[in-house]
């Protein structure tokens, strides 16, 4: 039975993924999407069904059951070298209460002078763009095998003097069986009501009727249009393919369904040796501009406590290649 469950996971994963959407590029708030952490994206982003320590909160929140006691997360990474990605989080086990945890995702970019069309060398004055989500999350075992997570956020996007801002949702759960430690997952992400654009540049003033010079001016403002936020439905599974004396190797399959692209599916793997030193790959099946990741890591117990260190290259068809780190604490 449960290998007729492997193989029905294996169908699912790969039914829909040539199906073409609609809405192809129609989302804002993109940042939402960059993937967390080293090795999540070292995996090639299939994570759902393996998400076990603070990161979880970025890709899965039910996995956050799995941190013991206290753990946090930092990451980083410099993308396409003009833009800062920081992503933060910490996760407090409380037993059988459940457990808590805050993340913080801040993507900005360096100072930009304004251009005019009198002057495109440069007026002299500078703007500036940022994202920022913070969240809050909660999730709790209903079985000892089964456990859902949810995750609230509030989201602003800003460039210059206008801004958006809204709240949405993630929720996710995780299933675990017996067989390889197979673990069934899916999460949905970003949902939430439309965002719109408002700022003191919209403002104006417009006279109520040209014809005369004398008419009186009226403060008006510009509408923006709304729009949706990059929601993502995100099924997979993630399971042991082996376990030796000091060699663990994990696997994961992973597919995406998006709502402003087609249809993705994400593989990885991650070789453990003693429990202390981590090689891991992955593969991105469905993407324009990407195809493979690669990571290593590492760890230090420090008496009760450990610290660990990831690292990921992905790599681009175009263009430039991502570093990113990270580094988490438990305690």
């Amino acid at each position: 039975m449960k290998n007729y469950l492997i193989i029905f996971l294996t169908v699912l994963c790969f039914g829909n993924v040539f199906a073409q959407n609609p809405n192809l590029g129609t989302s804002g708030a993109q940042f939402l999407q960059l993937p967390v952490g080293a090795r999540s994206e070292a995996m090639g982003g299939a994570m759902v069904g393996l998400a076990d320590d603070a990161s979880a909160i970025f890709w899965n929140p039910a996995g956050i059951v799995k941190v013991n006691n206290v753990q946090a997360h930092f990451s980083y990474m410099n993308w396409f070298d003009l833009f800062d990605f920081n992503a933060a989080s910490i996760v407090y086990n409380a037993g059988d209460i459940g457990t808590f945890g805050a993340s913080m995702v801040l993507f900005t970019t360096d100072d930009m002078e304004i251009t005019t069309e009198e002057q495109p060398n440069g007026t002299g004055r500078y703007f500036d763009a940022g994202d920022i989500a913070l969240g809050i999350s909660y999730a709790k075992y209903l079985t000892d095998r089964f456990s859902v997570g949810l995750t609230v956020k509030y989201i602003e996007q800003r460039i210059w003097n206008e801004s958006a801002s809204g709240f949405a949702f993630d929720i996710g759960t995780q299933y675990r069986l017996d067989f390889q430690n197979l673990t069934i997952a899916m999460c949905m992400s970003n949902f939430g009501p439309d965002m719109k654009f408002t700022g003191s540049d919209l403002e104006f003033l417009t006279r109520v009727d040209d014809n005369y010079t004398t008419s009186r001016l009226v403060p008006s403002q510009l509408s923006t249009q709304e729009y949706p936020l990059p929601l993502n439905f995100q099924v997979g599974i993630g399971f042991d393919v082996f376990e030796y004396e000091f060699v663990k190797m994990k696997g994961a399959i992973d597919v995406t369904h998006p709502n402003d692209n087609a249809e993705r599916a994400h593989f990885g793997t991650e070789f453990s040796f003693f429990d202390r030193f981590f090689v891991r790959g992955g593969y991105k099946f469905n993407y324009d501009d990407q195809d493979f990741t690669f990571g290593a890591g590492a760890n230090v117990p420090l008496g009760g406590s450990a610290v660990y260190f990831d690292y990921a290259f992905s790599l681009y068809n175009i263009l430039p290649s991502v570093h990113r780190i990270s580094v988490n604490l438990s305690f």
